[in-house]
């Protein structure tokens, strides 16, 4: 069997050894949402768990291989699209959970976790609208850990996206940089999809008709019902047009060694380089 940092490629017995050891256990948070005629739906928990595993495996290199890096299987569904950063929940394609769902799926893989010995646990994120229902899993998952008796795991929260740093997004961006809430089925996911994924991504898919208004104009709060008009016909938020497999190159490289740090950061430990 292939080594890997996937658990669920794993067998039972290499994994309860890399749990004996000293192990960062990513659980990958994404969703099932359209991204535009040019892309797959499968973007953010995709690129989130792929993401994950990156940064697992340059963990374990930069420990010298003292740590494990550990992934598990992904929460393929997230909250609700909402208009001003996915779209909307409305565009055919887009297949939600309440976010009560969301905060019992985190909680309840955090716990099972920490159940069966995890201690350093890091919820990565990919779709916008997930973070707090997931902080709230998260919380809810230690405070039933410590009811148990369980007191020395602890959570780090992030969005893969938040560890683009702003000298690689002037580089990638030089036109201005609308922000990430736009960044939906934009450059950053399209050149990392092209990177991962480039057989479900299909750039002569974007037909100029649709392609129009990017990035968006929305306005600076929300409506319900959702207004359809307000989404642009492609449902992306900014235009994919300059994506390239070398900007995911350089976006993958630069998230994660910088969530490399990140982690090193929290968890401390005195033998990492």
């Amino acid at each position: 069997m292939k080594p890997t940092v996937y658990m669920e490629e794993m067998d039972a017995f290499t994994y309860r050894d890399k749990l004996a050891g000293d192990s960062v256990f990513f659980i990958p948070v994404g969703a099932l949402e359209q991204h535009g005629s040019h892309m797959a739906m499968c973007v953010d928990a995709a690129l989130t768990k792929t993401m994950a595993g990156e940064t697992a495996k340059a963990l374990e290199a930069a420990t010298g291989g003292k740590v494990n890096g550990i992934v598990t299987a992904p929460i393929n569904y997230g909250f609700r699209s909402q208009q001003r950063s996915g779209g909307g929940f409305h565009l055919t394609g887009t297949t939600s959970l309440r976010g009560t769902t969301l905060i019992a799926l985190a909680h309840d893989i955090a716990l099972s976790l920490m159940r069966q010995g995890a201690r350093k646990i890091v919820l990565m994120n990919g779709h916008y609208e997930n973070y707090q229902f997931a902080f709230e899993g998260m919380q809810l998952a230690l405070e039933d850990a410590r009811a148990e008796g369980i007191n020395d795991a602890k959570i780090q929260l992030l969005s893969y996206w938040d560890f683009v740093d702003d000298a690689t997004i002037e580089q990638l961006y030089p036109d201005g940089f609308t922000g990430w809430d736009l960044e939906h089925a934009g450059v950053m996911e399209t050149s990392l999809m092209l990177l991962f994924f480039p057989e479900l991504v299909d750039m002569d898919r974007m037909d100029p008709e649709l392609y129009t208004g990017l990035p968006a104009t929305l306005p600076n709060y929300d409506v319900l019902p959702i207004i359809p008009s307000y989404t642009p016909p492609s449902g992306c938020l900014s235009h994919p047009g300059e994506s390239s497999r070398e900007k995911g190159v350089i976006l993958r490289d630069t998230a994660v060694a910088n969530m490399v740090e990140a982690i090193k950061r929290e968890f401390a430990w005195s033998y990492i380089r």
